[in-house]
């Protein structure tokens, strides 16, 4: 029944690495990193963000994928640094255009989590223009993280009814 994957079975399964319900945003940043060829495994992952939503569970299946993962949020001194070493760097900190491309490491996969509405419109966490000039894959905003957030949501509601009703 908890096709978003926020109830505490499958939040405590996820970090535990057993089967669940992961939550849809994080499961769905997981296929569009797989989707770029890029292999998860050995790379240095920064996330800015520590939410229970997106931050923490993204953190657990990276490390699931063998991902080395660095969380950041907005106590952390240096961020800029930090992101400068990330191979993969998923922003989901709140806060329209934050990371600039001096915060980007060239060639890394850059994943904006954010959905800020501006004067301007809506924008990302990422100042898209001036980092896709640095960035190897980078997801805009609208139209990235969150088709993908639905996809997920609908790929658990579908593996919730078969495990329910047995049948594939």
């Amino acid at each position: 029944k908890d096709a978003d994957g926020f109830h505490t079975q499958n939040a405590g399964r996820l970090f535990l690495g057993e089967e669940c319900s992961a939550a849809c945003t994080p499961s769905g940043i997981i296929e569009l990193i797989k989707s770029t060829g890029v292999s998860i495994e050995g790379k240095h992952a920064v996330i800015i963000g520590r939410s229970n939503i997106v931050g923490k569970p993204l953190a657990m299946l990276l490390l699931q994928n063998n991902a080395t993962v660095t969380i950041c949020h907005s106590k952390t001194k240096n961020i800029k640094e930090i992101s400068k070493t990330a191979d993969i760097l998923a922003v989901a900190i709140g806060s329209a255009e934050f990371v600039t491309a001096d915060f980007v490491k060239p060639g890394a996969v850059v994943i904006d989590v954010g959905m800020n509405r501006t004067e301007n419109g809506l924008k990302g966490d990422v100042k898209f223009d001036e980092v896709s000039k640095t960035a190897g894959y980078i997801t805009p905003v609208p139209g990235g993280v969150g088709p993908m957030t639905i996809t997920m949501l609908l790929s658990n509601t579908l593996k919730a009814a078969e495990k329910r009703y047995g049948v594939k």
